[in-house]
């Protein structure tokens, strides 16, 4: 009787064994790099790092943000950046390694394979970790993938992401703070001017509350409050006295200081993108 061959599809391993573990701490660590991401950036990435427990679970136990550009079929990572921080982070504490990295948003996205290939370089069987700071329904969704490769016979066709156990450990005064994050999410801290303006927004609203108070004590429908009025008067006597002209110069020559600081940062944070972009092009030829 005549046999035939047939060609399986299969993965070359199995992630049924693999778990890991994360600390608390690493979540805050993600979420406030993505409300200090630059203004071009739509997630952040960065470096896990902890040990493997003598049972196989990966204990994730500290974290650093990467800076990265991505574009349509391209990542750009800052690799000198990344090996500076790790060389950091090992002479505090030698027994942290590169466990894998982490990336914002819901899932895995297009850019993850390639940005997995190069951690895959850094250690083997990497964890990628991913965080939903959109509190999304009050709810924080974090997974915890590995890449699994799907071959044909001897020939690799393509990787896969699989989703392992993941284990968020934490005591009650941890879990106190987590749900307090995930009720007051904010998608981006405010740069200086938007702070500036809601500062001067927030002052004009308590002077109109000391207008009215004052006002009602005045016409008798408030009954006067001496420690108030105290602390008024002192506060009153406190403030310099200046002319509305020489007011109005000092304010403006603040500001003119302020857009200048401003000008000079914009420039130096497009001369140091420039140098990255130039870094990267020169290693990937």
């Amino acid at each position: 009787m005549a046999t035939t061959e047939s060609t399986v599809l299969q993965f070359s391993q199995s992630s049924n064994s693999l778990s890991a573990k994360v600390h608390p701490l690493v979540i805050f660590n993600i979420c406030d790099c993505y409300v200090r991401r630059p203004d071009q950036a739509d997630r952040v990435i960065g470096t896990l790092l902890g040990s493997v427990l003598p049972d196989g679970t990966v204990d994730i136990r500290n974290s650093y943000a990467v800076p990265h550009n991505e574009f349509s079929d391209q990542v750009a990572l800052d690799i000198d950046y990344h090996h500076n921080m790790l060389s950091s982070h090992q002479k505090v504490n030698p027994k942290e390694v590169i466990v894998g990295w982490y990336s914002t948003g819901m899932g895995v996205t297009g850019g993850s394979a390639l940005i997995h290939e190069f951690y895959s370089r850094e250690v083997s069987n990497p964890i990628h970790l991913t965080v939903d700071t959109g509190f999304k329904n009050g709810e924080g969704t974090i997974k915890a993938y590995i890449s699994v490769n799907l071959s044909l016979g001897d020939r690799q066709l393509a990787a896969q992401f699989q989703e392992i156990p993941l284990d968020l450990r934490m005591v009650e005064a941890e879990r106190l703070g987590f749900d307090i994050l995930k009720t007051t999410s904010i998608d981006k801290l405010p740069n200086d001017l938007e702070g500036m303006e809601a500062s001067m927004e927030r002052l004009l609203a308590l002077i109109d509350d000391i207008y009215k108070y004052v006002d009602n004590v005045v016409e008798g429908h408030v009954e006067p409050d001496n420690t108030i009025g105290r602390f008024l008067a002192e506060t009153v006597a406190s403030l310099p006295k200046l002319s509305p002209s020489a007011f109005d110069k000092l304010m403006n020559d603040n500001v003119q200081d302020h857009l200048l600081l401003l000008y000079l940062s914009s420039i130096t944070r497009t001369q140091l993108s420039l140098a990255e972009k130039l870094n990267t092009a020169a290693q990937i030829l």
